[in-house]
């Protein structure tokens, strides 16, 4: 496990980390809270912090307060704090500011490891259960809420002058599928795309046979080769039916972020150019822009 120590002792930090390295762990150590909260706040492989309460400039209190905030911001992590002090007030205090465990300070090898492999198994429950929460079982891909999330956080980073482009995804005809070859072939149908699209950017399942990719620092005409590329790809695709392979199509509508935009907004686009490309005759790319908005707005 990534393991990061903080402490303003030097010397408590070699002995502590002398405990962890030889078993695999990798550790890292900090004497300043600031630049240790920072550190993991940037670094999700840390899977357990383990902080004395008499560390600077952040109280060890505070630095469990705002690891407990990570953590529950959908992402494994286990708080241990040590003290040299072990009392009932500080354990309390260490409880109840998000620590999950308590361990008096320095400590001994055999109750270090026992509260490691504790985290170990805590931590792995905790990613699986926030994969099962994030992914949509038929696909694997990010399920709505998940994909969402996961596209606010790259407009944050792209900001209000970036570059990003969506591309949504409809399987045309789906409904046929299901009625003429059962439902057992439509989720292959589903299960086939995704496999396709699970290359490109941020993709979700939005629900049904519908499907979204976010392109972070991509522009409108790069998206649309993407696009052109995957409906070229779902025209070759066999799926295996009773007596003949079965064939299916794609459309696709693009949109491309603005200033100003949201993702909301940048999605919506992409849904009214796929509408668009449904009607004209399927299994084409269709690109939003200003006059095709206002006319189904209209």
């Amino acid at each position: 496990m990534h393991i990061v120590i903080v402490d303003s002792s030097r010397v408590v930090l070699k002995v502590v980390a002398g405990l962890l390295e030889p078993h695999g762990h990798t550790v890292t150590v900090f004497t300043n809270s600031g630049e240790a909260l920072d550190y993991v706040t940037q670094t999700g492989s840390v899977r357990v912090l383990i902080t004395s309460l008499e560390v600077r400039p952040i109280s060890g209190l505070e630095l469990c307060w705002s690891a407990r905030l990570l953590a529950e911001s959908n992402r494994p992590l286990y708080v241990i704090t040590m003290s040299s002090a072990r009392n009932a007030r500080n354990l309390a205090e260490a409880l109840d500011s998000g620590a999950d465990d308590f361990i008096e300070k320095p400590p001994g090898a055999e109750e270090l490891h026992a509260r490691l492999r504790a985290a170990e198994r805590l931590t792995t429950m905790q990613s699986e259960l926030i994969r099962l929460a994030d992914t949509d079982p038929l696909t694997g891909l990010l399920n709505r809420r998940a994909f969402i999330k996961r596209v606010n956080e790259a407009a944050e980073r792209v900001g209000t002058h970036g570059r990003m482009a969506a591309v949504l995804v409809d399987i045309d005809h789906f409904k046929r599928i299901n009625d003429e070859h059962g439902h057992d072939v439509g989720d292959t149908a589903i299960q086939s795309v995704a496999r396709e699209l699970a290359a490109d950017g941020i993709v979700g399942r939005l629900g049904g046979e519908e499907f979204a990719i976010v392109l972070p620092h991509r522009t409108m005409t790069e998206a649309e080769a993407v696009a052109n590329r995957l409906r070229l790809v779902m025209e070759a695709l066999r799926l295996r039916g009773a007596r003949t392979p079965i064939r299916l199509t794609c459309s696709f509508g693009v949109s491309e972020w603005s200033e100003g935009d949201t993702v909301e907004g940048m999605i919506k686009r992409a849904d009214i150019a796929l509408y668009e490309a449904k009607t004209a005759g399927r299994n084409r790319v269709v690109s939003a822009t200003t006059d095709l908005v206002l006319d189904r707005a209209g």
